[in-house]
């Protein structure tokens, strides 16, 4: 496994990143499918579209 991948989740949950965003981002990160329509969120797609470019871009936006 990549260690960007750990580094960047551990980065992510210290940052205190929505949850829903870093789902995405770990299932785009990983090329897996996207949820089934009626469970994806704004910030699962953000977090889905910046872990499969491997970019933390808008995780600022998703912070508590």
């Amino acid at each position: 496994m990549d260690p960007m991948y750990y580094e960047t989740v551990t980065k992510l949950e210290e940052m205190g990143a929505d949850p829903e965003y870093l789902n995405g981002w770990m299932g785009g990160f990983m090329h897996n499918p996207k949820r089934e329509e009626q469970r994806i969120t704004e910030a699962y797609t953000a977090g889905y579209d910046d872990g499969f470019s491997k970019n933390t871009d808008n995780a600022k936006n998703w912070t508590k």
